[in-house]
């Protein structure tokens, strides 16, 4: 039990160590790597940084030529901090063990690596360092990549203004646009009401308010049809997908978690759709009761209420 003990706290290096097999194996490591981020699931963890602490240990096939002291012929350190930077511009995330798969796939995509241990320690959480150690190996990350291999699909992502949302001709519409087979992902703008939106001058606070009235909005249409599913995350998103279940965009997850986030306001809810389909990879951008949007890098298609729909 003392040993276990021993290596829960240890280096990641005597870990290694401890569970290596019979083959011989070279090991590259980082130590005590911080870096200031934005992680956390908790509201008080939005909006600020925090120090994170990456030990990260990884072990290779022993080199059999000759180096002539090149560095192309080895496993870089830089290849390891250069999969933390990367995996910390893709997105914020709010689990440690979230970034910690995510470094440890990228760094088995380099031939050279066969076990990655990682280690991520939040360091001004608590009176002392929280954090995860995750171990994985090629094998593992084979067997990721082979479920990867199911092309991810390219939705149709359907923007519905206001009328639309309102019109009695909605079920017939999406009777047609099942009918084509495509993922379908509806998406809307704020609602119209009496009366105007709370205003705040803070901008974060005001950024949530606009992109909570686009979710209400979206429930408005959820209600108008059971085949819609309001739905927040990347995660569900592609389940949907898969499963054909007709979704409804809820932006708020997505949109503040972005590190390249979009640059329009939210709102302007049919920009921000127009990120949404970029981001998505959709096959196009189907407006229906409102004009294209201008500069998407997409397919854009723009119908009246009495156009067919299709």
């Amino acid at each position: 039990m003392s040993t276990e003990i021993h290596l829960a706290f240890a280096h990641p290096s005597e870990r290694a160590i401890a569970t290596a097999g019979d083959d011989p194996r070279d090991r590259i490591s980082l130590r005590d790597h911080i870096r200031e981020v934005e992680i956390g699931a908790f509201q008080a963890e939005r909006g600020i940084t925090q120090r994170i602490c990456f030990n990260v240990v990884v072990e290779v096939l022993p080199f059999t030529g000759p180096l002539d002291d090149d560095v192309d012929r080895i496993l870089s350190y830089d290849r390891v901090t250069e999969a933390i930077s990367h995996e910390l511009a893709a997105e914020r995330v709010n689990l440690l063990e979230t970034l910690a798969e995510r470094i440890a796939e990228r760094i088995l995509l380099e031939p050279q690596a066969l076990r990655a241990f990682v280690r991520i320690e939040k360091l001004d959480r608590g009176p002392g360092a929280l954090g995860v150690e995750i171990v994985r190996s090629r094998a593992d990350l084979r067997d990721r990549l082979n479920d990867a291999a199911q092309e991810r699909p390219h939705p149709r992502v359907v923007y519905l203004s206001n009328a639309a949302i309102a019109d009695p001709r909605l079920p017939g519409w999406l009777d047609a646009l099942q009918a084509s087979g495509d993922p379908l992902i509806f998406c809307v703008g704020a609602p119209d009401t009496a009366s105007p939106q709370p205003q705040n001058p803070h901008r974060m606070v005001q950024r949530r308010i606009d992109l909570l009235a686009i979710e209400q909005n979206g429930w408005v249409l959820a209600a108008r049809d059971d085949r819609c599913k309001v739905v927040a995350t990347r995660t569900e998103l592609d389940w949907a997908m898969k499963n054909g279940q007709v979704c409804v965009w809820a932006p708020s997850k997505i949109v503040l978690d972005a590190t390249d986030g979009p640059t329009v306001p939210p709102r302007d809810g049919l920009a921000l759709s127009a990120w949404f389909a970029q981001a998505m990879s959709a096959r196009e951008l189907l407006v229906i009761g409102g004009a294209a949007p201008t500069g998407a890098s997409l397919p854009v298609r723009a119908l009246g209420l009495g156009d067919p729909v299709g």
